[in-house]
């Protein structure tokens, strides 16, 4: 599951969802992240791997985002180790891992909580699904069955969270195994299940690095701009310009300013 603050998964096995989510910074608290890496700088809005399978396919960036991020109005938005592990275990319980980004100028960070997919594990995980922003389910692109499994992981997943407020990513995995032929076949069910559950579709291979970095470039970048635009409409209650009264017996506190509104944003 994705929570903003993230990490990426390096190995390449199917599973449960991932989940990321967004940490708020409390007043007064320092930060002591870490600088971004110059590899994790988004200036501009990843694409999507199938236009028939993805969230949206927009060129770049809502323009509200856009304009909120020139101003520094972003409210309190604020492949882990590139390598791959053939000797990887498989995950007990719950493992986590935190990314940070820079979008449009702004730091991001995302935190990424991969839930085990064996059975015994199960009420484990599902204390970790609720506040989810994305979700992100991963078969075996070398194994149907796998791929059916996908529909239980959403669902106990959505059990936690409101299916209108969350991004889903439907993930194959190990590509490099799969020849042409076989891929063909499996795309073709893959992008079934991701139209019918509402999820942007990639493939990717850990082991060769195929479209890993630009698939979790891709969520960052989703996540950030909603985000983003719920902040904006969190302050929409308090419009910006508004001036409040600090001296004054008039019940209305609220004054609007008389400035020119911003022409970058509606």
């Amino acid at each position: 599951m994705l929570r903003c603050n993230h990490r990426f998964p390096t190995t390449n096995s199917a599973g449960p969802p991932r989940l990321l989510r967004a940490p708020r910074k409390e007043e007064g608290e320092m930060n002591i992240l870490a600088p971004v890496r110059r590899d994790r700088i988004l200036a501009a809005l990843p694409q999507c791997l199938r236009k028939e399978a993805a969230l949206h396919v927009h060129k770049d960036f809502n323009p509200r985002v856009t304009c909120a991020c020139q101003e520094r109005r972003t409210g309190t938005v604020g492949f882990c180790k590139d390598t791959f592990d053939k000797n990887y275990k498989a995950t007990i319980g719950v493992d986590f891992e935190m990314e940070r980004f820079e979008v449009l100028g702004i730091p991001f960070s995302l935190q990424l909580w991969d839930t085990a997919g064996q059975e015994r594990f199960k009420c484990i995980a599902s204390t970790y699904y609720r506040g989810a922003q994305a979700i992100i389910i991963v078969f075996n692109l070398n194994d149907v069955a796998s791929l059916d499994h996908t529909k239980q992981w959403l669902a106990d997943a959505l059990k936690e969270n409101d299916p209108s407020s969350v991004l889903l990513f439907l993930v194959g995995s190990k590509k490099d195994l799969s020849t042409p032929a076989q891929y063909a076949l499996m795309e073709k069910d893959a992008l079934k299940m991701a139209h019918e559950m509402k999820a942007e579709y990639w493939a990717v291979s850990s082991l060769t690095g195929e479209n890993v970095r630009e698939f979790f470039f891709r969520v960052a970048a989703l996540t950030f701009e909603a985000n983003v635009l719920a902040e904006l409409e969190k302050s929409g209650a308090r419009r910006i310009g508004d001036v409040v009264r600090i001296n004054s017996d008039d019940s209305n506190l609220y004054i609007t300013a008389s400035k020119k509104k911003p022409t970058c944003c509606p």
